[in-house]
């Protein structure tokens, strides 16, 4: 009959039935520990078994490297799933990264854009404002000049008004005339027009010549001609120099020397538009005062 150890501490634990121990053998199990294998011999039948130690043992074993396969297999499918989660939050990232840098982009894209177009604002505002600032100033000078203009207009009212009043007035194309009914010497006469804001009358061309010979007839008048300052130099009173002239034949002669002035309307011309003549400048005549209507 077999028997086997049952206590690991025991170096050996043999029961015989019948018969002697004929044989021990140790062998190596498979989880490192000791066995060992008793023959037996019976007397009628040989028997031999082999006795394993610490059986509970070895199935505990077996358990935990199950365990250990099942833990290893759970921290693979962990890892991948780490992996997997790691891979798609980097392309996550990736793609919100890229979104990030397209939107900063459009944005730094905008404000440059309403920086230029501020810029633009800003000079179109200076330019306004310059344009302003020179439509006041001209509004202000054009303000001025009607206010000029208006003084101007009332005092050509006053001064017709006066005219008027003497029955000597007349009028051609832009300009009033009054012909005086005093005959006085060219300087008098031409201080007569001073005093009534006019001047001694100055020719321009023929139409003003001959509608002057038709009002004044055979009567004799100063006009705004003289060559006082420089013998022979024919100025009007304005300081302008003589460019149309309608003197008599022979005219001007300075008569004694002392003819510095010149009249219209010469009795002993001949003709219906060449009248002039120089006259003494102290000779009394008559005068004719003009004042531009503009």
């Amino acid at each position: 009959m077999l028997r086997k150890r049952t206590e690991p501490g025991m170096d050996e634990d043999i029961y015989a039935n019948t018969g002697n121990v004929l044989e021990l053998k140790s062998t190596a199990s498979d989880d490192g520990k000791d066995s060992y294998e008793e023959i037996y011999m019976n007397e009628d039948v040989p028997e031999t078994r082999t006795t394993r130690s610490h059986k509970g043992t070895t199935g505990k074993g077996s358990t935990g490297s199950r365990c250990y396969r099942l833990a290893a297999v759970f921290l693979g499918l962990l890892c991948v799933l780490l992996l997997t989660a790691i891979i798609l939050l980097w392309f996550k990232f990736t793609v919100e990264i890229d979104q990030l840098q397209t939107s900063n982009s459009n944005l730094t894209a905008e404000r440059d854009q309403l920086q230029t177009s501020n810029s633009n604002l800003t000079a179109e505002r200076d330019q306004l404002q310059t344009s302003n600032s020179n439509l006041t100033a001209e509004r202000d000078q054009l303000q001025t000049r009607n206010t000029n203009l208006t003084a101007e207009r009332d005092e050509s009212k006053k001064v017709l008004s006066e005219l008027m009043k003497l029955g000597r007035l007349k009028h051609f194309k832009s300009s009033i005339y009054y012909i005086s009914t005093e005959k006085k010497s060219w300087s008098d006469s031409w201080a007569d027009c001073k005093e009534r804001e006019t001047d001694l009358l100055i020719i321009n061309n023929r139409e003003e010549q001959e509608f002057f010979n038709k009002e004044l007839g055979r009567t004799e008048a100063w006009i705004g001609l003289t060559d006082s300052k420089t013998e022979g130099v024919w100025k009007w009173v304005d300081d302008s120099p003589l460019t149309i002239q309608f003197w008599w034949t022979g005219e001007p002669n300075n008569y004694g020397e002392n003819e510095d002035c010149a009249i219209t309307s010469f009795l002993k011309a001949k003709s219906n538009l060449s009248v002039w003549a120089d006259y003494p400048c102290d000779h009394p005549v008559v005068g004719i005062c003009e004042r531009a209507l503009n």
